[in-house]
């Protein structure tokens, strides 16, 4: 007889002592943010715009703009759902070594999953960042100044443009932060991938650092994934759920 692949999760995670989560987009979408590359998801209707582009031309600027601007309710008043939460239990269980988001919502802080145990890839949307300077800031001054006039903002600091202190596509992670979290993955006896779609690299690639170790894998999305073939385990649920009912067991 099959074995609930649930109960198999939650027996790995009972024989665990240091869990490396790694989370992508599937996890927020119960707490109603839009997923990118799913069904529907935001690049099926809108192409993104590059760095290089930000950089190059006001229309750009003002079309990312824009497009903060109009998902900008949607993150600020987003709540955690379970699967946030279950990973914030995890934590309070001792067995969470590090978690490693592609994701810029803010809700795992949101949640409480303590600031030393998160890695943030991708940035956040909680700040804007100068693209010439060191100037930072929450962000609600500078969509609210682009709201109001429609033109990009600029950094009080030194002029320059300001951007939402997220990685673009075409912008280059923040090689501490990656490095910091292959480090993770080379200590951890079980990574969890929960809602990503493992195909943006090289964040995508962290977990292949345990696997390489022969580190139980275990992958929870919807829909497939490149890992799937080197996955210990592959789920095919809701985050929340999945999470949920495996602490519970």
């Amino acid at each position: 007889m099959a074995v609930d692949p649930i109960l198999e999760l939650a027996v790995l995670l009972q024989q665990s002592r240091r869990v490396l989560a790694f989370t992508g987009a599937g996890i927020s979408t119960g707490s109603g943010i839009p997923d990118f590359r799913g069904p529907g998801g935001v690049w099926t209707r809108r192409s993104p715009v590059t760095f290089q582009q930000f950089l190059a031309s006001e229309d750009a600027r003002v079309d990312y703009w824009e497009y903060k601007l109009e998902g900008h309710a949607e993150f600020r008043d987003a709540q955690p759902n379970t699967g946030h939460r279950a990973l914030v239990e995890l934590e309070r269980r001792g067995v969470l070594g590090a978690l490693v988001t592609q994701n810029i919502d803010g809700l795992h802080q949101a949640a409480g999953t303590s600031a030393g145990r998160l890695i943030e890839l991708h940035g956040t949307n909680a700040f804007v960042e100068c693209v010439r300077c060191e100037f930072r800031e929450p962000s609600t001054r500078a969509l609210e100044l682009f709201e109001r006039t429609r033109l990009p903002p600029t950094c009080p600091a030194c002029e320059a443009w300001l951007k939402p202190a997220v990685v673009m596509f075409g912008q280059a992670l923040d090689m501490d932060l990656l490095a910091r979290a292959r480090r993770e993955a080379a200590r951890a006896d079980l990574v969890l991938s929960l809602g990503s779609s493992l195909v943006v690299t090289p964040a995508a690639d962290v977990p292949l650092v345990a696997v390489a170790r022969r580190v139980p894998y275990v992958i929870v999305n919807r829909g497939s994934t490149p890992h799937d073939h080197v996955a210990t385990l592959c789920i095919d649920d809701d985050v929340g759920h999945v999470l949920e009912a495996a602490l519970a067991g």
